[in-house]
């Protein structure tokens, strides 16, 4: 079983594409958004995984995620609830810590939003100066929840 700590913020100027190291194409849908429990189908690049995950215990929660042929994610991605989500994914190295920041299309252009996968829950690391607000705990941002960007305006 697989753990997820992550950490979440809006991210507040487009410094870290001098930073960027590599970007990643992904459209990603969700079979399942229940609370709790998502089942997500990722294509990334020429790559696609299926990815369930539990229910959120503060920054912590269990992940599975599993390669697919990408012929059967398309096929998955169109029998998700929508909207599929498209993003462009800029991995970004930082004082010995990798963010990944993701910048929305389409129904979500606009949002942008740096993360970082801890190796534990008391991992100290340092904020690039790209990051705002944290929502590591802010419902509204986690792409299972997304749907457009009027939606979560007024939480920015």
């Amino acid at each position: 079983m697989g753990k997820e700590i992550e950490h979440k913020y809006l991210v507040i100027d487009d410094s870290f594409k001098q930073m960027c190291s590599e970007t990643i194409n992904i459209k990603q849908g969700y079979l399942t958004r229940e609370k709790g429990r998502t089942v997500r189908i990722r294509t990334a690049g020429n790559k696609a995984f299926i990815t369930i995950k539990g229910p959120s215990v503060g920054d912590a929660r269990d992940e599975f995620e599993y390669p697919i042929p990408v012929a059967d994610a398309m096929t998955m991605l169109d029998m998700c609830t929508p909207p599929v989500i498209s993003k462009t994914r800029h991995i970004v190295f930082y004082k010995g810590n990798k963010w990944e920041v993701d910048v929305f299309h389409d129904q979500l252009e606009g949002l942008v939003i740096a993360e970082i996968e801890l190796p534990s829950a008391d991992h100290q690391y340092a904020l690039p100066h790209f990051v705002g607000r944290n929502v590591t705990d802010d419902r509204r941002f986690y792409n299972s929840c997304l749907t457009t960007f009027e939606d979560i305006k007024e939480a920015l």
